[in-house]
């Protein structure tokens, strides 16, 4: 079976002269979670927004479910949906309710079936009953969630999360990552870009770093993280104290 996703050289710069990816090819596999490491400005989330089309290759080539994302960007991003790393500007709804029927009303769904759609969205991230909220009275974990929902309600096969985790107290990382990990076990192909590895790194099949924009390292967890320091990247503490990568949920 072919690759879900496939760069091949794909290469960016910058307006300002900064190499952002270099010649950066990679084969993503239906199903897997895949985590994308990096220090900052490694060009991990330059290569999230190539693989669903919000950023165009000047070199190299992006591949969606084996067709080239330039020549169809509208079926690329279809298929591939990104939660950001910032959540308030994903949300553009007076609701929760309207925020996740955002997408597939603009997709020009029947009522029936968008109401199908956010209530599957709004259940697989634990948000059933908030529907009438608004979104900027929702805490920091919940808004996340909710960003993820406003993804889910278009159906994509593959989700991108940039930085997921970040400014999140302990309670809500947690909620957030067994959202993930539920959206994993139903078949989902998920990609996650972190500096900080310790949260999710257990749940991952394949770990990829990246420095200066390319790919240093890619291959099972266990194997990639004990060279990752040199990198900018602080390895997990479980790691450090000689216990092997443990999980922080279950």
């Amino acid at each position: 079976m072919a690759p879900i996703i496939q760069t091949h050289h794909l290469t960016h710069r910058f307006a300002d002269g900064t190499l952002a990816l270099d010649a950066v090819s990679l084969d993503f596999n239906a199903g897997e979670l895949t985590v994308i490491a990096g220090a900052n400005g490694s060009g991990k989330t330059t290569l999230l927004r190539h693989l669903n089309g919000l950023l165009m290759a000047q070199s190299g080539d992006v591949r969606v479910c084996g067709r080239s994302v330039r020549d169809d960007p509208l079926a690329a991003r279809q298929a591939v949906g990104m939660v950001f790393q910032d959540a308030d500007s994903q949300i553009v709804g007076e609701t929760v309710y309207d925020d996740t029927a955002f997408g597939p009303e603009n997709l020009g769904l029947d009522r029936e079936a968008i109401d199908r759609r956010v209530n599957q969205a709004l259940s697989a991230v634990d948000l059933v009953g908030l529907e009438n909220k608004r979104p900027h009275h929702l805490s920091g974990g919940q808004k996340r969630r909710l960003a993820i929902a406003g993804v889910l309600a278009m159906q994509p096969r593959v989700l991108l999360m940039d930085e997921p985790f970040s400014n999140l107290d302990f309670p809500a990382t947690c909620r957030v990552l067994e959202r993930i990990l539920d959206l994993h076990r139903q078949g989902h192909t998920i990609i996650i870009t972190t500096h900080d590895l310790e949260k999710v790194i257990a749940h991952a099949r394949r770990l990829v770093v990246m420095a200066k924009g390319r790919v240093v390292s890619d291959g099972i967890p266990e194997a990639v993280v004990a060279g990752i320091a040199q990198y900018g990247i602080r390895p997990p503490c479980s790691v450090q104290l000689g216990k092997g990568i443990q999980p922080w949920v279950s």
